[in-house]
């Protein structure tokens, strides 16, 4: 891991002069004589190592005065993968603060969504990040409105709204102090193109390189709910409940980057809706950490150098990842995709799609524990899991949201009725992000096992892969791609 990497100056100054792009995202470069800030793989000729100071997110370096060079564009450099692998309480704000809670909801509202003061959280961002949710927040806003400047005809004033900006003023003022171009400078510098339908995004998601989309891919269009989500033309699309409205994202994996084309019937979702794109493709990881790791175990060595790069496949809603994880216990993907189905069709909100494969948002928990159980083509028990499952999320005992703390959803999962290990692994894997949760009790785990020649009993086969830790969930991902039917017959 390599948090708090800004204050290794040596190590930067390497990563810097070798242009190395693994780092984009650990930390910035902040370049004293011309007060801009950089990644580190900025293509133009590195400044002095005198001249150089690091900061570790765009936030501090804006609010030390220094402005996005308009050359790599720091402000669109991936993530750091430290938010999505670790459950602390910096890395659960910095999750929240992606999602949009601090524009939404203010300081405040992330406090109390966290249990602490806004002083202690204040504190501890500032000691890790060099900001306070403010600042980041404000960073945020200033990336989301580029955004819309470069991808949508849209007037000024609309996106100085849809980005939350409180005014017109303080829109134009962010945008010089950052970019150090106006809005309308930063319009004018774009080639002339064909102007997409209003509400239409189309923009690139950056990564870490080696990604294999295979596996990602495959398994979001393998498990695709009918009318929520569908494989087209090379593309994985889906329908996305937003905290101001609904939108369409079609996401194709590239060379350098997953296009993304984004429908939404709010301007204001964009960072929400871009943010959970790239938390279900997982694309703010760290594979060269994670497969120096794995490749260490001389059985997976083969499998990484084969496919290097292999993510995990998340979600962009954890309520309904996991009443699909229920959905698709002990049955085949075939019938669990048939159940969700069937649930979408009767309680699902219909929604338009230009394109006519996407029909319904899934259901929310509040409108599953409304409906009949006895309408439910599953075994009794099934149900009181399924029933007990959306009760809670609807009066909110259970949280599985970005801002869970991992261990304690875990916990609480593990005293619901029919919540097994693999339902709870599952989950944690899927839903709340751990990369170290992993499934021993899976059939096609333990298949490949024995292909492997590695213990397949549960007990054996965690204690083998305490050498993969933390990132036994990507191990998963390596082990499942030599099973031919990965994802079918789920244990509970």
């Amino acid at each position: 891991m390599r948090n708090g990497m800004h204050t290794d100056w040596d190590r930067c100054v390497r990563a810097v002069q070798s242009k190395d792009a693994r780092f984009d995202g650990w930390f910035f470069t902040a370049v004293l004589t011309t007060r801009i800030y950089c990644r580190p793989s900025c293509p133009v000729v590195p400044p002095k190592p005198e001249n150089m100071t690091f900061y570790p997110s765009a936030a501090a370096c804006q609010q030390a005065g220094f402005r996005a060079c308009k050359r790599c564009r720091p402000d669109t450099s991936p993530g750091s993968p430290a938010w999505n692998q670790r459950a602390d309480l910096v890395a659960r704000a910095m999750r929240l603060i992606a999602d949009g809670v601090v524009d939404r909801e203010g300081v405040p509202g992330l406090a109390a969504r966290l249990g602490y003061s806004t002083r202690q959280i204040e504190r501890q961002l500032v000691a890790e990040l060099g900001a306070g949710p403010l600042a980041l927040a404000r960073a945020q806003r200033a990336q989301t409105a580029r955004v819309l400047i470069e991808t949508t005809a849209l007037p000024m004033a609309e996106i100085a709204f849809a980005a939350g900006f409180s005014s017109i003023r303080t829109f134009n003022d962010t945008v010089r102090e950052v970019f150090a171009l106006a809005p309308s400078e930063l319009r004018s510098r774009l080639p002339k193109k064909t102007v997409v339908a209003p509400g239409v995004l189309s923009l690139r998601l950056p990564f870490r390189a080696p990604l294999n989309p295979d596996n990602l891919f495959g398994h979001l269009a393998a498990t695709s709910v009918p009318g929520v989500e569908e494989w087209r033309e090379g593309a994985y699309r889906r329908t996305l409940r937003l905290p101001y409205g609904h939108g369409i994202v079609a996401l194709t994996p590239k060379t350098d980057h997953i296009a993304c084309r984004l429908t939404l019937s709010d301007m204001r979702d964009l960072p929400v809706a871009i943010s959970r794109c790239r938390r279900m493709l997982d694309l703010d990881a760290d594979p060269v950490a994670v497969d120096d790791q794995l490749r260490a175990d001389p059985v997976l060595a083969p499998l990484v150098d084969k496919a290097p790069g292999r993510r995990v496949p998340r979600t962009v809603d954890e309520a309904e990842f996991a009443v699909r994880a229920v959905l698709g216990q002990q049955v085949s993907t075939a019938a669990a995709r048939t159940h969700a189905a069937r649930l979408v069709t009767a309680h699902g909100e219909q929604i338009e799609d230009a394109e006519g494969g996407l029909t319904h948002l899934f259901p929310v928990p509040e409108a599953l524990a409304a409906l009949d159980p006895e309408s439910l083509a599953m075994p009794r028990t099934r149900r009181t899991t399924f029933t007990t499952l959306v009760r809670q999320l609807a009066e909110g005992t259970l949280h599985l949201g970005v801002e869970s703390d991992w261990e304690e959803s875990r916990a609480r999962l593990g005293t619901l009725p029919g919540f097994g290990p693999w339902t709870v692994d599952v989950i944690a894997m899927r839903a709340l992000g751990d990369p170290d949760a992993f499934l021993p009790t899976d059939l096609g785990i333990r298949r490949a096992a024995r292909e492997l020649g590695l213990p397949s009993t549960p007990a054996a086969l965690t204690a083998r892969a305490a050498a993969w830790r933390p990132w036994r969930a990507y191990a998963v991902q390596y082990l499942w791609a030599t099973d031919s039917h990965p994802i079918n017959f789920l244990p509970v």
